[in-house]
């Protein structure tokens, strides 16, 4: 009977470590697809990217500048999301294919609009010619937690057909706010 139980153990603790690195080889994974990054690098990000937009490349800017367009980046944000209502808790990327003049990039994003949450996947196909780049959404996978309602699954649908993800974050913004007065409403009476 000891070696029974000892070999019940045994094959408990193998099973643990093969599940152990399983896991560790999918965190691997999964670190070295996706790049997750922080609010101050997306900020950063929007910073250089109006600076190459505007044709603003003036060499280093003092520390106490960066500062101050970082802080009136992080209020414009605060102000987007407390007007749309629409809060993103998470997103990755993952370049799937570059060429010289083309690059996939798979995204993946996730978040919540009032009380709604949402996950969105999409691939970027953005190609240049010469001076310009044309940026192509492809393959948009929307999940969301609209319960009952076919008239929102048949707009992600449509949204997902279609790969507006303009009119889908408008579309949201307006839906999620008005089903959050709905909820509220329907609480009181009960």
């Amino acid at each position: 009977m000891d070696n029974s139980i000892c070999q019940v153990y045994e094959d408990e603790i193998q099973s643990l470590e093969e599940e152990i690195k399983l896991l560790a080889e999918k965190y691997e994974e999964s670190q070295q697809e996706s790049t997750f990054f922080s609010d101050e690098e997306i900020l950063m990000s929007i910073k250089s990217f109006q600076r190459e937009f505007q044709g603003q490349s003036k060499g280093h800017e003092s520390p106490s500048d960066l500062k101050a367009q970082l802080e009136s980046l992080e209020t414009d944000l605060s102000f987007l999301m407390k007007f749309t209502g629409i809060q993103f808790t998470s997103h990755s990327k993952r370049t799937v294919e570059k060429t010289t003049n083309r690059t996939v990039r798979k995204h993946r994003l996730s978040g919540n609009c009032h009380s709604l949450s949402f996950q969105l996947e999409f691939q970027l196909l953005e190609m240049q010619n010469k001076e310009t780049v044309s940026a192509v959404i492809t393959d948009l996978s929307i999940i969301m937690e609209s319960g009952e309602d076919s008239d929102v699954s048949k707009f992600v649908s449509s949204t997902e057909e279609h790969g507006n993800l303009l009119t889908f974050f408008r579309s949201l913004s307006s839906y999620a706010e008005w089903y959050e007065h709905r909820r509220c409403t329907f609480l009181h009476f009960k």
